[in-house]
């Protein structure tokens, strides 16, 4: 039986019709003029991507302009700007440096015109300029080495912002973000020992960013696992090297042993607002307590798994990822934004459990619908004693409530039943719900019951792209009370409106 979502205006609080079958209750109750406290979107504000010669298709551009209607945010990371493929440093017959800006100039104007700015991570190494031949693994084959020459690459660092703040300015430039390195403390980097060896990469490479100007924002380690931010920041205020942030990447399948050397369990749900957690504790005991911590790589998983990231599983994951992380961190980059995506190679099927928002040939995913409705939240945030609730209010005084039912990807669940009270609230006059499940805005059903086709027709293509979208909300007169029964794995979003 399809699954369906009964929502219910109570006529008097406390009278509820619910679903035939008996579910477990949870019961909120929300003073309408509670006091809140401000609630950026931290959550939306930067993506991640492919890397930087994938940002010149028009099929990586299209999604790039469906995220920014969807989010409105305001940066995009990718690895790479260094890559070979984009020609910027060569060598001549005499051994000196040759730069060349244009495909750079094609990528970051492409963005520009979207309103997308660039959070500008300088990798990897152009071959001409790596201490040796070895190779990542991925697919586009980028080169983790260090320089063989720091002088060298400190001159490339800064030919490069020079010629970006020469044609887009300073007072757009100083608006970006300079990120040294992507992933130091694993295969990303294989200099020995790494940290020695990154914090010379970073240092030469900071000195040259603000040698350009001294207003460009230059941070990392941009590490995996939320390592080395603590000796990172020591390391730069004891030589009194530049740093504006720290950064760092986590992902909800990591280990504990990985991110904190302990050996205990930590769900899938809870591990990036741990790692958080201890981002947070350690720049605030640090010499820059005030440094802002950019999280710029983040998500579910690491792994590409079909029933998490293509599900509605990212739903109840994100929702709930908001409410641990928020006061935490300044910026979290989801990765990514679209699976026009090649690290593992070209993409074989539109449903393989690709980091993107948007899978192959415009497809909206669970998370795309996710991200479009958190978008809708309020700036200001009611705390509530709920784990499967975000209760915020707009400028014009509308209530807008996030709740989801919240079950590991790989279990079934339950359908449960939530029943929200709302006190003050006699200028409340409807109320508009939106809900993402299994039947509402899961592209991936829709696949599925086709037979998952690796190469769907131009018709099926069509339906996808349909399946994707969500439906209209549901609209009904608002009496002070309204009871959700939510199938697992499901986001809904309430709006309550004066």
């Amino acid at each position: 039986m399809a699954r369906r979502v009964e929502l219910i205006i109570c006529l008097l609080a406390g009278s509820v019709f619910g679903p035939a079958q008996p579910l477990a209750i949870e019961r909120i109750g929300i003073r309408a003029d509670a006091p809140g406290k401000p609630f950026p979107h931290f959550w939306e504000q930067m993506f991640g991507s492919g890397r930087a010669g994938l940002s010149l298709r028009e099929s990586y551009r299209r999604d790039l302009t469906a995220t920014k209607k969807a989010t409105g945010f305001s940066y995009v990371r990718f690895h790479a700007i260094f890559h070979d493929e984009l020609g910027v440093y060569d060598e001549d017959a005499q051994g000196k440096p040759v730069y060349n800006f244009s495909y750079v100039d094609q990528i970051y104007d492409g963005l520009l015109e979207r309103n997308v700015r660039p959070f500008v991570e300088l990798s990897f190494m152009p071959r001409k300029l790596s201490a040796t031949d070895h190779l990542h693994p991925f697919w586009y084959k980028p080169f983790p080495n260090p320089p063989k020459d720091y002088d060298r690459w400190a001159e490339l660092v800064f030919r490069f912002t020079q010629h970006l703040i020469q044609r887009y300015g300073i007072d757009e430039v100083s608006q970006w973000y300079f990120e040294v390195w992507n992933e130091p403390n694993i295969d990303f980097w294989s200099g020995e020992p790494k940290e020695e060896t990154y914090f010379h990469l970073y240092d030469s490479a900071a000195a040259a960013v603000k040698k350009a100007d001294r207003r460009l924002r230059v941070g990392g380690p941009s590490t995996a696992q939320a390592a080395w931010v603590d000796r990172f920041i020591d390391h730069c205020a004891k030589r009194h090297v530049p740093v504006d942030f720290a950064s760092t990447h986590v992902y909800g399948n990591e280990s504990a042993k990985d991110v904190f050397g302990t050996d205990e369990r930590i769900p899938q749900s809870d591990m990036v607002a741990r790692a958080a957690r201890k981002v947070f504790d350690q720049v605030k005991a640090s010499a820059m307590p005030a440094l802002p911590i950019l999280f710029t790589e983040y998500n579910a998983t690491y792994l590409n798994d079909v029933q998490v990231t293509d599900s509605t599983y990212m739903g109840p994951w994100l929702a709930n990822n908001i409410r641990l992380c928020d006061g935490l961190v300044t910026t979290m980059a989801y990765w990514g934004f679209s699976d026009v995506f090649e690290e593992q190679g070209v993409v074989k099927k539109p449903f393989y459990g690709g980091y993107g928002l948007i899978a192959v040939d415009g497809i909206p995913k669970p998370a795309f619908n996710a991200f479009a409705m958190l978008h809708d939240l309020g700036t200001e945030r009611i705390p509530l004693r709920s784990d499967s609730i975000i209760a915020t209010r707009r400028a014009d005084k509308s209530l807008v409530l996030a709740v989801w039912n919240y079950v590991p990807a790989d279990q079934i669940g339950s359908p449960k039943q939530v029943e929200v009270t709302i006190e003050h609230v006699s200028q409340f006059h409807r109320v508009r719900v939106r809900l993402l499940d299994q039947d509402h805005g899961s592209a991936l059903t829709a696949w599925e019951a086709m037979g998952r086709p690796d190469f769907p027709s131009r018709e099926q293509q069509k339906l996808l792209r349909a399946a994707g979208q969500m439906p209209p909300a549901e609209v009904r007169p608002f009496f002070g009370s309204v009871s959700l029964s939510l199938p697992a794995h499901s986001l809904a979003l309430v709006e309550v409106i004066p």
